[in-house]
């Protein structure tokens, strides 16, 4: 008894070719994409108005030296340290910050806790408001009070008063002076 094997060929798929294919996709998706988005853009906006500013600043002071550069590397800083003091809840700087635990966002505790507390009547669960963040199930029980983050807060804050309080008293001698 001879059995006789009999092995079928197929014809092999074509395997397509994922880099051109990919490569296909992002070109079609980048030529969609255009500049005025980012042009409407409210940050971006604010952000080229204070860039304008401090080129005017730089411009009307006769004395172009390093000094005048490091100042506004100080402004730069200075605004820097403040945008990263905003709750991205309420938009305001924060008082009684807590850090997220699981994904590491800081937020205003009130508010915060308002979203948690106001989502768990609905039995919905919380995603962090963090613009980006994909942690969509904040608990209270992974807040946690950040000390460093508020001693820099009311650090800034004590540095910025000062700055007022010395610009203030140079204002008030000035005018007793003429």
């Amino acid at each position: 008894m001879a059995s006789g094997l009999l092995i079928k060929r197929e014809k092999t798929e074509n395997i397509p070719d994922l880099k051109n294919l990919v490569k296909e996709k992002f070109t079609a998706l980048e030529s969609e994409n255009n500049d005025s988005d980012l042009q409407r853009n409210e940050k971006y906006l604010y952000f080229k108005d204070q860039l304008k500013e401090m080129r005017k600043q730089f411009r009307h002071q006769s004395d172009n030296n390093n000094e005048d550069i490091e100042e506004i590397d100080e402004d730069i800083a200075v605004t820097q340290s403040q945008m990263n003091f905003i709750c991205p809840i309420t938009q305001m700087e924060m008082k009684r910050p807590v850090r997220n635990k699981v994904c590491g966002h800081i937020y205003e505790e009130d508010a915060i806790l308002r979203i948690i507390e106001n989502r768990k009547q609905q039995r919905k669960k919380v995603r962090c408001p963090k613009i980006g963040c994909s942690h969509a199930d904040v608990k209270q029980a992974d807040l946690l009070p950040d000390e460093a983050f508020k001693r820099a807060i009311d650090s800034q804050n004590k540095q910025s008063w000062s700055t007022l309080e010395k610009s203030a008293g140079y204002a008030a001698a000035t005018m007793n002076i003429s």
